[in-house]
């Protein structure tokens, strides 16, 4: 039986906070991570996206802000993240659970006014969310630093590595105050360089692994529809978007120029659809992510950047109009949608020249796909005819009904013709010759056709 919000102990103002976002009963990694971070445990967890870590590590850090009030001091706790787009919602998470507390917070990222972080670095906010690459150019400037810092949290450190944040975060972890609790927070603990980060930053930690990373979402269903190419599949995205019942929608493509072109063959079609991508200016993304909050449009093209850390409330539908490159880019993807117990649909479009890839991501993750067809826009393409795995199974099968007795001679044959190859043999004297076989004959200029 799952816990209630009240069990934590939480001051009365986080209490108000969550009354009003609705929130009652935490989710697996609030209810095994809030505890003992609230023990003051260095963690390192494991969970799925939308599995609700973000209030996992936020609620804990806001209550012991309340309970011991900060000396005048510098930033006590910094959550270091690997986008933009995700530490603005961390921030909109913290806003909202914080409403009723004087607790501040601010953003240090990328593509922002540097003069306009400076004067929020001098108002010494409680949270810091920041990325890797703006905090180290403000450390190593001397505009600000981490000597009070109580809490440090990477949240999505596989993605950090990813990106290659690698050696920015040491640098961070090393500028950071020692006597310090530590929480790192990813997808997978098994990706490839990441006990280069935990060694330096977390002492003795506790590790939880919470709804693996190839584990089925429970609220989540997959389909996936056959297409014969680019406009076969923009034709089919169109019938989706205009019959399939949602709020909000993401589509996904693999490319920059691939999210652009669909976004205008959409416009086009008088679909509410926005695009983002890299290649947009900061200010431009925020005013595409304003359109998606407010409704004004309620389809998102995006490239896998937005993939991580992207929590838009209603998205009922993720597209892949490209299939991902990699089971756990899949994961990513989906994982927009069936969050905080709402159901979810996925739906990926997948063209012959995808259907190996199809078949890697069906095998890596496990997952149970529901085949799907639109009347009237059925592909011609209906999946291999053959595979090589099935064939060679059936082979082996035949070969073994038939029995060692019609086995042995076929090898001995086999065998007999290896030895002869390269040597003439006369039609008349052509040992094991049978009505129907054809004599095996050197031949020293090859082949008369190919392929005849």
């Amino acid at each position: 039986m799952n816990a209630h919000f009240s069990e934590f102990l939480l001051p009365d103002l986080l209490m108000r906070g969550l009354a009003s976002e609705g929130y009652e009963t935490p989710t697996p990694v609030q209810e095994q991570v809030i505890p003992l971070a609230m023990d003051g445990v260095d963690l390192l967890v494991s969970a799925a996206t939308g599995s609700g870590k973000t209030a996992a590590f936020l609620l804990p850090i806001m209550q012991r802000f309340l309970d011991v009030r900060a000396h005048d001091g510098g930033t006590r706790a910094l959550i270091l993240v690997p986008t933009r787009e995700l530490a603005r919602q961390i921030h909109h998470h913290f806003m909202r659970l914080g409403s009723f507390t004087r607790l501040t917070a601010g953003i240090l990222t990328g593509g922002e006014s540097k003069a306009h972080q400076v004067a929020t670095l001098r108002r010494n906010p409680d949270i810091l969310v920041a990325t890797p690459g703006r905090l180290l150019e403000f450390l190593e400037g001397g505009r600000t630093d981490l000597n009070d810092l109580e809490i440090l949290v990477l949240d999505e450190a596989d993605r950090m590595l990813d990106m290659g944040f690698a050696d920015d975060v040491l640098t961070i972890i090393r500028h950071s105050r020692p006597e310090r609790q530590s929480m790192l927070f990813s997808a997978t603990l098994h990706h490839r360089g990441l006990s280069r980060i935990t060694e330096p930053l977390l002492r003795e930690p506790r590790v939880l692994v919470i709804n693996p990373v190839r584990e089925q979402h429970p609220d989540i269903g997959h389909q996936f529809l056959l297409s014969d190419g680019l406009e076969h599949k923009q034709r089919q995205l169109l019938w989706l978007l205009q019959h399939e019942t949602f709020e909000k929608a993401l589509i996904f493509t693999n490319t920059r120029q691939g999210a652009d072109a669909l976004g205008r063959f959409l416009q086009g079609e008088q679909q509410r659809v926005a695009v983002l991508h890299g290649e947009l200016e900061q200010r431009e993304r925020n005013r595409v992510m304003g359109l998606l909050h407010s409704g004004r449009v309620n389809i998102l093209i995006a490239t896998d950047l937005a993939a991580r850390g992207l929590d838009v409330p209603g998205v009922e539908r993720v597209f892949n109009f490209d299939l991902p490159r990699s089971g756990d880019d899949y994961l990513h993807r989906t994982g927009r949608t069936g969050r905080a117990g709402e159901a979810g649909m996925a739906l990926s479009l997948v063209a012959s020249t995808e259907w190996n890839r199809m078949e890697s991501i069906t095998r890596y993750l496990n997952l149970s796909f529901e085949t799907r067809a639109i009347e009237g826009l059925k592909a011609k393409f209906k999946g291999p005819t053959k595979r090589k795995g099935a064939a060679k199974s059936t082979a082996a099968g035949k070969a073994k009904a038939a029995g060692s007795k019609t086995e042995t001679p076929k090898k001995k044959e086999r065998l007999r013709d290896r030895k002869n190859i390269g040597k003439r043999r006369e039609p008349s004297s052509a040992p094991g010759m049978e009505a129907g076989h054809a004599p095996l004959v050197k031949r020293n200029k090859g082949p008369s056709k190919v392929g005849g």
